[in-house]
């Protein structure tokens, strides 16, 4: 695995600068190159970008094209570094491939859930973006796997678990300040909700890899348990020899 070149770590689980060349710069890049394209065209065929559940046959596309669009510049600015930055990271320790099923594959499935519990709802939230889902995917991915190894927030250090609960609580705050209500943020803030989920689970053990070492583990053992039943406990008495010939 080709490590992503960086700089300035330090131990404990410090962030670096991940080199251009790497995935998860790409990402980056995408949600800048996917926001400008939505704000250059959100009055004509822009808003097809974001996840409308109640746009008929949005959900065949939107839960992928969501993922790289944000409308605020705090958003795109800060979204484009912790996914250079963080998703660098991961990517250097568990190489691309996993990085983006992490990054991408959650943000695309947290759309599509979100997409079903709308549709049963029957609620019109408007237009979800994604980039903040992925970012905060990464956050809390990141510190989960630090866990209880030591990095810092803004120069002041703290465990993986705490850096991730900080991610976990910028959700939070979203819901509590939306402005309709607590029952309105959770709605409003239904992606990131399930793209945290996801992302504990995935680093938990949930990842298409983990969840088949888990389900081969299960099979073995029951078919040991099934063999076990057929085994018989041989008596320590000699038989008679007249009746092995």
């Amino acid at each position: 695995m080709r490590p992503v070149r960086r700089f300035g770590g330090g131990g404990g689980g410090g962030l670096g600068i991940p080199g251009l060349e790497s995935t998860a710069a790409k990402l980056a890049l995408g949600l800048v190159v996917g926001s400008v394209l939505y704000l250059l065209t959100r009055n004509a065929l822009g808003g097809l970008l974001l996840l409308s559940p109640v746009l008929p046959g949005g959900v065949l596309w939107q839960p992928f094209t969501y993922a790289f669009v944000e409308v605020s510049p705090l958003g795109i600015i800060f979204g484009a570094l912790i996914i250079w930055n963080i998703g660098g990271w991961l990517e250097g320790v568990w190489g691309p491939k996993r990085m983006v099923m992490l990054a991408l594959g959650c943000t695309v499935v947290a759309g599509f859930l979100t997409t079903v519990v709308m549709f049963l709802l029957g609620v019109n939230a408007g237009g979800y973006t994604g980039g903040t889902v992925m970012a905060s995917i990464l956050w809390v991915a990141y510190g989960l796997v630090i866990g209880r190894g030591q990095t810092n927030f803004w120069g002041i250090p703290l465990s993986g678990n705490a850096f991730a609960g900080i991610g976990a609580g910028f959700v939070v705050l979203g819901i509590l300040t939306s402005p309709g209500g607590i029952l309105v943020g959770v709605l409003g803030h239904l992606p990131e909700i399930f793209g945290l989920l996801l992302a504990l689970g995935y680093v938990k053990g949930g990842s298409p890899r983990g969840l088949w070492l888990h389900f081969n583990h299960w099979r073995l053992q029951r078919q040991l348990r099934n063999r076990s039943r057929n085994l018989h406990v041989i008596s320590s008495d000699r038989p008679d020899d007249r009746y092995l010939n």
